[in-house]
């Protein structure tokens, strides 16, 4: 159990988070012996989509996202789905959690529509890194270098570019998960 011990988050919004980019990556650390904590705007159930549009499956939220801190994990998943990540890009809250990770120095994965997070928090600037494809200008204006490559990592951050690449990017986020910190992951935060 490579992730024995450790305790990663992983963010879903209420309505809209693609449905596989977030349960892949929750199943992928379990498998691996981490124990996972699924946080959100708020408690309750949150309901996935497929594709943007197809409704998904309905997901039980552990904590608030006022309730937790990043001094509480070890590592931070951001899934993606164009609307999930607008929402959660939209909150302050989840905007200083994941800031937070990378001034601790913790890795991040973040797929899809999910680096628009990572912009909001001032934490493409210098790195490399992909996304689904639309945001490729987002993340050049925001000093980041967008590439299309199925799964990139930059100093303990991890990106991919869609449900196509979760088989990677899942076996990528648990390797940077059982790495640790990286001293290099806070020179944005």
């Amino acid at each position: 159990m490579k992730l024995e011990g450790k305790k990663i988050a992983i963010l879903i919004a209420p309505r809209g988070t693609e449905e596989p980019e977030f349960a892949k990556p929750k199943a992928a650390v379990e498998e691996a012996g981490g124990q996972v904590t699924v946080i959100s705007l708020e408690t309750g159930e949150a309901e996935t989509f497929n594709n943007d549009l197809d409704p998904g499956a309905k997901f039980n939220v552990d904590k608030a996202i006022g309730d937790v801190s990043a001094d509480q994990f070890d590592g931070l998943v951001i899934p993606g789905g164009c609307v999930g990540a607008d929402k959660l890009r939209g909150s302050d809250k989840v905007v200083a959690f994941v800031r937070d990770f990378f001034a601790a120095k913790k890795p991040v994965a973040a797929i899809c529509h999910a680096p628009w997070t990572l912009i909001e928090a001032d934490q493409v600037r210098g790195r490399t890194l992909t996304s689904f494809p639309t945001l490729q200008t987002d993340i050049e204006n925001a000093g980041g270098t967008w590439v299309d490559q199925e799964v990139v990592v930059d100093q303990g951050l991890v990106t991919s570019r869609n449900p196509d690449d979760l088989p990677a990017f899942c076996a990528k986020l648990v390797e940077e998960f059982c790495e640790g910190k990286h001293e290099a992951q806070a020179e944005n935060a």
